[in-house]
Parts: structure tokens; C-alpha cells; sequence
């Protein structure tokens, strides 16, 4: 994962952070903490960011 999609990540969760349970948003402040730093994610980090990826953020189908 490159450090422009785990930007974009953390951006797109930034909306969802009122869903997320105590201990979710602590690990998620940690990294927006460590984006804002310019550091890069280990990939147990990577991991559990897409993990709250894929929980919070709602991917809306396309209607045709």
C-alpha cells in the first residue's frame, strides 16, 4: 500500500470517526498522528486500517 492510499484512506474515515467505538477511534487518532508525520505504516497497521476501511466507510452502488 503506498502512503497516497493511505492517505486517502484516513481522509475518507475521518467522516466516519462518530461511528467508531472508543478503542477504534484511539487507534485511528494514532494514525492520523503518524499521516500528518509523513511516516509510513508497518503492515499490521496497513492491515487494521483497511479493516476499519472496509467497516466504516460505506461504498455506495452505482444506480443505473
Amino acid at each position: 500500500m503506498t502512503h497516497d492510499e493511505q492517505h486517502r484512506m484516513i481522509l475518507e474515515l475521518r467522516d466516519s470517526v462518530h461511528r467508531m467505538t472508543r478503542d477504534d477511534e484511539e487507534l485511528f487518532t494514532m494514525f492520523v498522528k503518524r499521516d500528518k508525520d509523513d511516516e509510513d505504516l508497518d503492515v499490521v497497521a496497513q492491515k487494521k486500517l483497511e479493516g476499519f476501511y472496509e467497516k466504516y466507510v460505506v461504498r455506495k452502488g452505482r444506480r443505473l
